[in-house]
């Protein structure tokens, strides 16, 4: 007895003490206060609602299994659930039992206090107070709207959402402070900037009783809350660009498409509509199977983002880029011309422009004005004795232009593109590169495969002549405590990506296109612009892909807007309209 009792009491002392506290004592987490996310001029896009839940901490349960299946079979009743599923949950989070484990979740005060008193007499459950991610829209100039639920639809896939853990998540996190309880953000802003908006978990430690319940608190640490995010986003923009794009594709019975503004002068990324959204309340917290099945279920896709993710041929859209590789390679001059006629013919084969009979004598200026598809084969795959480019010297200049790489936009879920290669026909194809898979890209079509955000950049590139920056979307992050302001600086991809002559002939065929050629619908605006059409095709059976990409002012721009209408026939039909409306609105509203 004497050995026992010193094993106990002095080489054990410490294990059992410890256990003994931990029945006695528990160390509750504070959640902190998620920062807010505001769009660029201090609109709030994102809040904090309270709620409740049931949560159930397995330690606490009986250990008899009779009575720990009766606490389950009353916390059935109470919560609707049925006791399989209570078990599974449990079942689920065993590794983690000294923790809460949320049972039912988004309780409203009422439900939560009838609970409370009615579970009062179960061992180990408890109501815990917490809060849900509500996403709202726009109240500038509504106030009377000021407690309105809804999101603008297309805003969801910038900001993200929040939600529970998955098992991976909790196992690589709960070192970091993570709880089976807590919400992440998923996709977004939310998910890329987590740590910023999560802030830092206070905690108490109380005295419990034998049931588990609190009985006094024994100390306190309070929580710091989460920053707050401003993003480059203007909301108005946003919103009118969703309503004018809504609008262009049910004239034409459309129902994909993308949108994005951008400052050239900088990477800001100040509007970006994806078409079909959703409604990222839904998914706050957890969303209902039958709203997911409702979203997956869509053939529209309304989860993808398109603007970052949507892989597409490129169409004419990328001719700028090549015509500077051409400039700068000294293929051709300012002046050099080739005739278009309708097309060239290489042995059997037949490489047509996209006009009848050609545009007659072109340069590298009008060739952008009329997206001229003769002018490109010559100067990508050359033609009898005139030497082009070649397949490894216009990607080498895309590449340069941002076309085949991730930009590193600050949400998650950008792909890099593709452009083809002779080793890559080779090896995937089994084949030879032939003259007229040079053609192809030459034209932006063939495999190559871009996302309207590079296009949306290559843009940029022309209208600041010369500089890559990288989108963001980000503008500042500010300390609800200490008010300390962290602004967020333009980054450089690459810079002096093409000399200066070469850049402004280019852009200056992008004025053509507005003054006389496939733009012409800009030249209604009270202000010049640059900009450029795209018709991409990508299925026998089904209508092109439609692009359009412009800037604004042409001296100085401020502005840039890339289109890209899915099926939507052709870009000056269809995507043109839709930049025309948006740039008339905002120079009306915006334009310094």
């Amino acid at each position: 007895i004497l050995m026992r009792l010193f094993y106990l009491q002095i080489l054990q002392g410490n294990k059992y003490r410890e256990f003994a506290e931990n029945n006695r004592q528990r160390i509750i987490p504070i959640q902190s206060k998620r920062g807010i996310i505001y769009d660029r001029n201090g609109i709030e896009l994102s809040k904090n609602i309270p709620n409740f839940s049931i949560a159930l901490t397995p330690q606490d349960l009986p250990r008899e299994k009779e009575k720990r299946e009766d606490i389950i079979n009353k916390l059935s009743d109470i919560t609707q659930k049925k006791p399989e599923e209570i078990s599974s949950i449990l079942d689920k989070y065993g590794s983690y039992s000294y923790e809460s484990i949320i049972i039912q979740e988004d309780i409203d005060y009422e439900t939560a206090l009838k609970i409370l008193i009615e579970s009062s007499g179960l061992q180990g459950i408890q109501i815990q107070k917490g809060s849900k991610r509500l996403y709202q829209s726009n109240t500038k100039d509504n106030p009377d709207k000021q407690n309105t639920t809804s999101t603008p639809e297309s805003i969801s896939h910038i900001l993200g959402y929040t939600g529970k853990l998955d098992e991976t998540e909790l196992d690589n996190l709960y070192s970091l402070g993570y709880l089976p309880s807590d919400n992440i953000g998923k996709i977004g802003i939310e998910k890329q900037y987590e740590t910023e908006l999560r802030g830092k978990y206070g905690q108490k430690r109380i005295e419990v009783n034998s049931l588990g319940k609190e009985q006094n608190v024994l100390s306190e640490n309070l929580p710091e809350p989460g920053k707050n995010i401003f993003l480059t986003i203007d909301i108005d923009m946003q919103n009118k660009l969703e309503e004018i794009l809504k609008n262009h594709l049910k004239i034409y019975n459309k129902t994909k498409a993308v949108a994005i503004v951008s400052n050239p002068q900088n990477g800001e990324i100040l509007s970006m509509v994806n078409l079909p959204s959703f409604d990222n309340n839904d998914f706050s917290g957890g969303i209902s199977n039958e709203n997911y099945q409702k979203y997956i279920s869509n053939p529209d896709n309304p989860l993808f983002n398109r603007a970052i993710s949507g892989l597409y041929p490129s169409g004419s859209t990328i001719k700028p880029a090549i015509a500077v590789g051409a400039l700068e390679e000294k293929i051709i001059t300012k002046f050099t011309t080739f005739l278009s006629n309708g097309g060239l013919q290489i042995s059997s084969w037949f490489f047509p422009d996209w006009k009848p009979g050609g545009h007659g004598i072109t340069d590298v200026r009008k060739s952008i004005a009329w997206s001229v598809n003769t002018f490109y084969y010559y100067i990508g795959g050359g033609y009898k004795n005139f030497t082009g480019l070649g397949v490894e010297k216009i990607t080498d200049y895309l590449r340069k232009f941002g076309i085949s790489e991730k930009l590193g936009i600050d949400i998650p879920g950008e792909k890099e593109g593709f452009l083809p290669s002779k080793k890559w026909k080779k090896d995937t194809k089994g084949e030879i590169w032939y003259i007229g898979d040079t053609y192809n890209i030459s034209i932006g079509q063939g495999d190559v495969l871009v996302t309207p955000l590079q296009i949306n950049s290559m843009t940029n590139i022309i209208a600041n002549e010369g500089t890559l920056y990288k989108p963001h979307l980000l503008n500042k992050i500010i300390d609800p405590q200490s008010k300390e302001e962290t602004k967020i600086d333009p980054t450089i991809i690459r810079k002096d990506i093409a000399e200066l002559d070469n850049i402004r002939t280019v852009k200056w065929g992008m004025r053509d296109c507005v003054d006389y050629g496939s733009c012409r619908r800009l030249s209604l605006l009270p202000f010049n612009t640059g900009a450029k059409t795209g018709t991409a095709q990508w299925s026998s059976t089904k209508d092109d892909h439609a692009w359009f990409t412009a800037f604004a002012p042409f001296e100085n721009s401020q502005i840039s807007i890339t289109i890209l209408i899915e099926e939507g026939i052709g870009g000056s039909e269809t995507a043109a309209p839709v930049a025309y409306d948006f740039l008339k609105w905002w120079g009306e509203n915006y334009l310094k």
